[in-house]
């Protein structure tokens, strides 16, 4: 079902575009060969792709770890469960992504559509306003080490930073600052069981797990604070998504 979901957009657009899906020529020994253009591979090439632009790419990347490692300061096992984490991480990236989304469809999408934009030209339009995301949140330091690996640069500009160097420092930044929230995410919780774990060994209670007493209160700290607004409000905010400088 899911490579049906994608074939048929595909097929639509090739439709569009005047090239068939499928083109067949007669060999020497009278038979059929079948063959693929070549325009229908790379499309259906960059379909696969798109799981990982959507984990190296986006917004998703830093959301997902902030809340994983939330989820290990609590000691809460596996509550929230993956697939809840994963959900509140596809919600928010995709908040955060809008304006991101609406610039590249009013400025590649709807052109395309209109026929006044052909295929290459919107492609380079839809990839601007990721550029500038990606530029406003990587940090300049990666993007040197990354260009001396490369052996390329100085950059008068941040247009002139190639895309496989700006997806590896977006990366890595990302990474960066998503462990660097979650520092201060568990701290408080820390503090918390190094409380209760010298309480209980004050009264001689050793053989207590300081865990299964201190995590009602971390649960009930977490709350009072209203925690998960508080959370995804200053995810959201942690992003910059304007016009790279």
């Amino acid at each position: 079902m899911l490579l049906a979901l994608l074939v048929t957009p595909v097929s639509a657009w090739a439709e569009t575009q005047g090239l068939p899906l499928l083109s067949t020529a007669r060999n020497a020994s009278g038979g059929q060969d079948y063959s693929v253009p070549i325009q229908i591979l790379a499309i259906m090439t960059m379909l696969t792709l798109l799981p990982a632009m959507l984990l190296g790419m986006t917004a998703f990347t830093r959301i997902i770890i902030v809340l994983a490692l939330l989820r290990q300061a609590l000691g809460t096992g596996q509550t929230p469960s993956n697939q809840i984490l994963l959900s509140a991480a596809l919600f928010l990236t995709l908040f955060v992504m809008s304006p991101v989304l609406e610039r590249v469809y009013a400025e590649a999408v709807v052109p395309y559509m209109n026929d006044t934009l052909t295929f290459g030209p919107a492609l380079e339009k839809a990839a601007a306003p990721m550029r500038d995301f990606m530029l406003a949140q990587t940090r300049e330091d990666d993007i040197a080490m990354f260009a001396g690996i490369a052996r390329s640069g100085p950059y008068a500009t941040p247009d002139e930073v190639p895309f496989t160097v700006l997806a590896a420092s977006f990366l890595t930044s990302e990474l960066k600052t998503a462990f660097q929230i979650g520092f201060l995410l568990f701290i408080p919780f820390v503090i918390i069981d190094l409380v209760v774990a010298s309480v209980l060994m004050a009264m001689g209670m050793m053989m207590l797990s300081p865990m299964m007493i201190s995590l009602p209160f971390k649960i009930m700290l977490f709350v009072l604070v209203d925690g998960w607004s508080l959370l995804m409000g200053s995810l959201a905010a942690s992003f910059v998504t304007g016009q790279a400088g």
